[in-house]
């Protein structure tokens, strides 16, 4: 049985970005891999959609000039062939202000012949949002008139 490439991907993304060591994870992405961080775009401007390798790149990149993953751990996992949806807890420090941040997010990848050819993230960006303002966000009370 072979290794699936999530598994390599996961580990060469986390490599990326503590060590900056991008070679590896160069090799697992395909050229026109599709990639979606799904998250306040207007507070963290590498998140959003990107098409293409280089792309793709740019943005891990910028997530290894701004953080680095202390640990994380997979909630819940589900492999199929040539695709992987996961539940996933990070610990990770902002570089800038020596800040922990926790967050959860939902992973969905496809992968073509060991490539990565497309990626969607959803992050819990209430709580993300929470930590980088530094406090609680107080919503209005919903009621119902009856």
């Amino acid at each position: 049985m072979t290794e699936h490439s999530l598994w390599r991907f996961s580990r060469a993304l986390h490599r990326a970005i503590n060590d900056r060591h991008f070679e590896d994870i160069e090799a697992l992405i395909d050229e026109d891999v599709e990639w979606a961080l799904y998250g306040p775009i207007d507070m963290f401007p590498f998140l959003g959609a990107r098409q293409g390798k280089d792309a793709v790149l740019d943005v891990i990149r910028q997530l290894a000039d701004n953080f680095q993953v202390r640990r994380f751990d997979r909630e819940s996992i589900m492999l199929g062939v040539d695709s992987a949806a996961s539940m996933l807890r990070y610990s990770l420090t902002a570089l800038d202000s020596n800040k922990p941040i926790s967050l959860r997010v939902a992973q969905f990848a496809q992968f073509r012949a060991g490539k990565l050819i497309s990626m969607r993230v959803l992050i819990d960006t209430f709580d993300l949002i929470e930590q980088a303002l530094g406090r609680a966000i107080h919503l209005p009370k919903m009621t119902s008139v009856g």
